[in-house]
């Protein structure tokens, strides 16, 4: 399996993760439960947008980017465009993972005070299931090439059902993780502050905010199924793939924070993401055929996403449209509920 992750380069991308671990959840934990503003969350974003360039600046020059030898160089520009794709597009995917995220803390009532640990918690089990997955799918591509072609195939199809789905409300009392865990936890009827257990009447119980939590982690891992091969499109490139999609992930907290209150404003930004998916799948199943290069997939992507936001302003959602029409357990309203 052909990748540029040298020692050296594995260690420098496990310091940045360490030391990102330990600012989001260790130093920025203890500020305690508090409403996290948007002028917060937009320095955050930046930072972390900041620290992902910063990483893929070491990785550039260490590949000899700024060597004399033309070899090296093509190379490290080849591969720091890979990992810019790759971290866009899997940054723009997870604008889907924000506008479900916000679905379920309203469906659970969910203060805003206790949303960010909620995030925090799922966001970090997020990262440990999509690193195996990543793992897997590059011991797949490597052992079997023509399982690109399914992955392609697969993101087609998931760009036809994002485009259906858009603009239409998703049912949450339909999922079918949520009916699963009713049926096998007892669920406290109040929250209990941050607690993910309490006792009612002496009976130990889940609160809504330990459902919470694993619904947002099994919803991204849901996503990753989306999103993961989408970046084996770009680059299947172990190094490029795990790194891209961590970095991705890791400024996802500040993001929904960032997003949250601006969904309606970007109403078309599913049938932007979905038209995405669907190059990304074209440009996978055409790997052997005709190769695009890594910077028209970057400018490609990177149109695609700025137009539908631009159109999101200028056109006005359709009367009853719903903005998070692409979360993906979609099912016909049960206006019954699940007990």
């Amino acid at each position: 399996m052909h990748t540029i992750g040298t020692p050296l380069l594995w260690g420098t991308f496990a310091a940045f993760f360490v030391v990102a671990l330990f600012v989001d959840f260790i130093v920025l934990n203890r500020q305690g439960a508090h409403r996290v503003s948007m002028k917060e969350a937009a320095l955050w974003s930046v930072i972390w947008v900041l620290t992902s360039f910063l990483f893929v600046g070491i990785m550039w020059w260490e590949l000899g980017g700024t060597a004399s030898d033309p070899v090296a160089q093509a190379l490290a520009n080849t591969k720091a465009l890979e990992f810019i794709t790759g971290y866009l597009v899997e940054k723009a995917l997870a604008v889907d993972n924000i506008f479900v995220f916000l679905m379920i803390f309203t469906y659970f009532a969910v203060s805003p005070e206790y949303q960010k640990r909620v995030l925090m918690i799922g966001i970090l089990l997020a990262l440990v299931l999509r690193a195996g997955m990543i793992l897997i799918g590059a011991w797949l591509v490597a052992q079997f090439h023509w399982i690109l072609y399914i992955f392609g195939a697969f993101l087609i199809y998931t760009g036809f059902r994002m485009w259906r789905a858009s603009g239409e409300e998703p049912d949450l009392e339909a999922n079918p993780a949520l009916k699963w865990i009713r049926r096998r936890f007892r669920i406290a009827p109040d929250y209990d502050g941050e607690h993910f257990l309490t006792r009612v009447n002496g009976v130990k119980m889940a609160t809504p905010l330990l459902i919470v939590v694993g619904l947002i982690g099994i919803i991204d891992v849901v996503f990753a199924v989306d999103s993961i091969p989408a970046i084996f499109a770009i680059t299947t490139d172990p190094f490029i793939v795990l790194t891209s999609n961590i970095f991705a992930i890791l400024g996802l907290r500040a993001m929904y924070f960032l997003l949250a209150g601006m969904q309606e404003r970007f109403h078309l930004l599913p049938y932007g993401l979905a038209l995405v998916l669907g190059f990304i799948g074209t440009k996978m199943l055409l790997i052997d055929v005709c190769k695009i290069p890594i910077i028209w997939s970057l400018g490609v992507t990177f149109a695609i996403l700025v137009l539908t936001m631009i159109l999101s302003l200028i056109i006005k959602p359709k009367e009853g449209a719903h903005p998070h029409g692409a979360f993906p357990f979609d099912g016909k309203r049960d206006n019954k509920g699940e007990e």
